[in-house]
């Protein structure tokens, strides 16, 4: 069960950093656009009950239960981890300027090249194009390589992207688990 924070913490929680899920060498490095406020104050990835991300990690099939947001380290023994385009927590991705998310593209890069991920998967397409100027790109497999690291835009796992289900956004996730097993 996730603790209750009140407004006053989740406030106080606002541009603390969150550290990333990482090691070299993952299957998938998966990358959300930036820790909201109760993620920020848990310290755990895609923290808020709304968010489907772990739901929707389980449904396709790159986790075999469940995960709470608390478990996020168990990640790594899957060959998984998390980062985000911008380090910064924000209540809302509204509250990002067009310069983060160009200078999160550019560090997120960075970071590819250093960990060597399989695939790189950023869960919200608004996000790639902002952090990697892409205005055409769509969900799927992206033509950009980063180094030796396919990339792939999965959908935003927020609870605010009803255009998505969790069973569309789990066969979404699910191509992306069979193409990295290759």
């Amino acid at each position: 069960m996730t603790p209750r924070f009140t407004k006053a913490d989740l406030e106080a929680a606002r541009d603390r950093l969150v550290p990333d899920v990482v090691a070299g060498g993952l299957r998938v490095l998966f990358c959300g656009i930036n820790p909201g406020l109760l993620t920020a104050a848990t310290g755990h990835h895609f923290a808020r009950p709304g968010n489907r991300f772990w739901p929707v990690l389980h449904l396709s099939g790159f986790t075999p239960r469940q995960l709470k947001p608390a478990e996020q380290e168990e990640l790594l023994s899957y060959g998984l981890g998390i980062t985000n385009v911008v380090a910064r927590a924000t209540a809302r991705a509204d509250e990002l300027t067009a310069a983060e998310y160009a200078e999160g593209g550019r560090l997120l890069t960075e970071k590819v090249r250093r960990l060597e991920p399989r695939w790189l998967a950023v869960v919200g397409v608004t996000a790639y194009r902002a952090a990697f100027a892409d205005r055409t790109a769509r969900v799927g497999p992206q033509e950009r390589t980063i180094g030796d690291t396919r990339v792939w835009v999965l959908p935003n796992p927020s609870g605010l992207n009803a255009h998505w289900t969790a069973a569309t956004m789990a066969e979404e996730f699910g191509r992306l688990r069979v193409a990295a097993q290759d």
